[in-house]
């Protein structure tokens, strides 16, 4: 049998050894987020029952799920990490404390045709607080928070956190007589950016089959802008026309409220009637977030608030509110347009020891010593000349190598050369250790992505 080429399926994402590390800062800066705020890490299987993922059923779920069958069993690859969470608390509902707050990093897996900045196999970065019965309006006023907290981790200050109440949508068209047509209302005004107003209007009339009358107020409300001050003020005025509208402003309004306290500027928060996330899922408050200064990345971190997240494995009503970011896209565009930190350590290793004697033992106790102290370090125990040595240590981008020599041994002493300022000093393994680590953890605590 001849050779197979090496090949990566069309839609699966592999890293060559900086790229992975940064991926793996970024997930690294995400964990930190969550962990502030409480919650917890979860991890749930790829693979499970077809009949649990499927629960919901239909739609284009159904048709995207890696579905097989193994033996006997009808299994699934996960589409989201929601589902899994739903199946997750429904089983161990009489061991979790509510509400149970849960953090989860992982592969999702869905069968749509692979293009540019989308793939098929792809990190979700989610959290959600699950509520046992009720859940208060504070923790959707605590989620614009998290994510502010979390960007600005990441690096990221110039966003902007987008936010509405379907509430206030389904109220709308309620006291509009358009409530038949919400679904397909909402899902004609995600449009708005992409094609424009007048663009939008027309499908309304042609597609909907709305009055051009109708068309109009939907377009009118959508354009309410200003201030968060100034958007409330003018929702108030429909105040007293539907009681789902008013609930819808009630808990709006709460939500902005604490925003200074939370800790989030408004520079960075904003009321945009025009967001919706999805068709019947969620059912209060929604946020989209979008980097400003690049809003063809699109949306970056979304989510929203639902009543009940297990409906379909229990009887108990467990509302919860939850923000999912899709990391491998976010990452494959920003890597793209080069907003990825080049000031990041993503070697492998924070110090090399290059042993030039043919007796090792001094150089792997210094290794021993360094990594006893908290230094990631590799020693290079191949014998090759002192250049192919070097010519390792420039690939793999280390910021420190360690030459142990004659010299070294005889006066019990560490060289130690700074990769990125070419300046070398003899020092003690104490020393070193206190050198190395003060620069690396200046260099660890930049941001992953540059404006």
């Amino acid at each position: 049998m001849g050779k197979v080429a090496p090949r990566t399926l069309s839609g699966f994402m592999e890293l060559l050894p900086k790229e992975q590390m940064k991926m793996e800062k970024m997930m690294e800066a995400l964990r930190k987020s969550y962990s502030t705020y409480g919650f917890t890490p979860l991890d749930t299987p790829v693979i499970e029952s077809s009949e649990v993922l499927l629960a919901k059923g239909g739609g284009e779920t159904e048709k995207q799920i890696y579905r097989f069958q193994k033996g006997d069993s009808d299994i699934a690859l996960r589409f989201d990490l929601t589902v899994p969470l739903a199946k997750y608390v429904a089983a161990n509902y009489g061991k979790l404390s509510f509400p149970f707050r849960r953090y989860q990093i992982g592969k999702v897996y869905r069968g749509e045709r692979a293009q540019r900045g989308r793939f098929r196999e792809f990190y979700q970065a989610d959290i959600d607080i699950i509520g046992d019965g009720k859940l208060d309006i504070i923790n959707e006023a605590e989620i614009p928070a998290i994510i502010y907290n979390t960007f600005k981790t990441l690096g990221i200050s110039k966003f902007k956190i987008r936010v509405n109440n379907r509430k206030l949508l389904n109220g709308f068209y309620a006291m509009n007589g358009m409530s038949e047509k919400s679904a397909d209302i909402m899902r004609t005004v995600d449009k708005l950016d992409k094609i424009g107003a007048d663009k939008v209007k027309n499908l309304l009339i042609d597609e909907v089959k709305m009055l051009p009358c109708k068309a109009d107020n939907v377009l009118d409300f959508m354009a309410i802008k200003g201030t968060n001050a100034e958007v409330i003020e003018r929702l108030s005025l429909y105040k007293g026309m539907d009681e789902t509208f008013d609930q819808g402003l009630s808990e709006l309004i709460e939500v902005t409220k604490y925003l200074s306290a939370f800790g989030v500027p408004e520079e960075n928060f904003a009321i945009d009637l025009t967001i919706a996330r999805g068709l019947d899922y969620y059912t209060g408050t929604v946020y989209e977030t979008e980097m400003t200064e690049h809003p063809e990345i699109g949306s970056v971190c979304s989510g929203g608030r639902y009543d009940n997240l297990a409906e379909y494995y229990t009887d108990k009503k467990l509302p919860g509110v939850g923000i999912s970011i899709g990391l491998t896209r976010l990452f494959y565009v920003l890597q793209e347009q080069g907003l990825l930190s080049d000031d990041m350590i993503t070697s492998p290793c924070d110090a090399l020891v290059l042993p030039m004697t043919e007796d090792m033992g001094y150089a792997i106790s210094a290794a021993t010593g360094l990594r006893a102290a908290g230094i990631r370090t590799q020693i290079y125990g191949e014998q090759k000349k002192f250049k192919g040595k070097m010519n390792y240590a420039d690939k793999i981008g280390v910021p420190y190598v360690i030459f142990v020599g004659e010299d070294e041994i005889n006066e019990n002493m560490l060289s130690v050369k700074d990769m990125e300022s070419g300046e070398q000093i003899k020092l003690t393994a104490e020393d070193a250790v206190k050198l190395i680590k003060e620069n690396i953890e200046r260099k660890n605590s930049g941001a992953v992505i540059k404006e």
